[in-house]
């Protein structure tokens, strides 16, 4: 089975389109199947007790500041859903409101994301499960009733889902990771069962597709020492590209579980036995 490979841009686009399609180009290049963003309404995410609490950022002294600056519109968006089309990659976006989920409702996308921040919000989780798209569901922080609460309404809709395993750390020491839980999730629930990884590095995120991980999405930056909350449990590129490298190695020695003698093999077992 071919892993889908995603690579998670989110906000390390730090609101330049310019950047966004580096990283878009950085995923081709490496042989991702498919880029993803995230989407918030900011007044609708976030409360403005909050929102006008202090920040420093490029973009100014407030939370507010600092997340507007990260969002892109429709300008942003219709660019890069024409950029991803040249580029011959799949593009989604995890939202994290209703208001969010109606906007990227205007593209063509092949698929939707509930970030695991979004699991126990059951409107949204309605909203998208509506669409009846192929959805990857994202287990962070998430109890197995939780899960089976989110599962209850992609199933009660009759819209496909993947469920991924994750562990919502920045970056999540390797110890935590847990991949022995991606078959136990694929057996309760008999479904796919993907791993998103905030991980230092590529091992692990490897070791999930030898753990049957049918999906790998990892972040990825240019750089980790850019401004951003999550550039430090990204990716560069380098890495990028080593990891599917290794995920497609990875197939290859798994095999297909059947017991079969290779013609190499028949001619030693002539030599030896005879």
């Amino acid at each position: 089975m071919k892993t889908f490979i995603i690579a998670e841009i989110g906000i390390n686009h730090n609101g330049d389109i310019r950047l966004a399609k580096k990283l878009i180009d950085t995923a081709a290049v490496a042989g991702c199947d498919a880029v993803k963003f995230q989407k918030r309404t900011v007044d609708k995410v976030y409360t403005s007790d909050y929102l006008d609490s202090p920040r420093k950022s490029p973009w100014g002294e407030t939370q507010r500041a600092q997340k507007e600056g990260l969002e892109f519109g429709k300008k942003e968006y219709d660019e890069i859903d024409k950029y991803c089309r040249e580029k011959g990659i799949e593009w989604y976006a995890s939202a994290w409101d209703i208001d969010s989920q109606k906007f990227l409702q205007q593209y063509d996308c092949k698929y939707n994301k509930v970030a695991s921040a979004m699991l126990t919000n059951d409107d949204l989780l309605d909203e998208i499960a509506k669409e009846g798209k192929h959805t990857f569901i994202a287990t962070g922080m998430s109890t197995l009733d939780e899960i089976e609460h989110a599962v209850e309404i992609f199933e009660k809709h009759g819209c496909p889902y993947e469920l991924m395993h994750c562990n919502s750390t920045y970056p999540m020491p390797a110890e935590d990771a847990n991949l022995k839980l991606i078959k136990v999730l694929s057996d309760i629930y008999k479904c796919k069962v993907g791993y998103s990884g905030h991980e230092e590095g590529t091992l692990v995120s490897t070791c999930a597709v030898a753990a049957g991980a049918s999906s790998i999405e990892r972040h990825i930056t240019l750089d980790k020492n850019m401004y951003g909350s999550d550039q430090k449990a990204s990716i560069e590129p380098y890495e990028l590209c080593r990891l599917v490298k290794d995920i497609r190695e990875t197939e290859k020695i798994m095999g297909t579980g059947e017991k079969v003698l290779t013609a190499a093999e028949e001619e030693v077992k002539k030599k030896l036995r005879g």
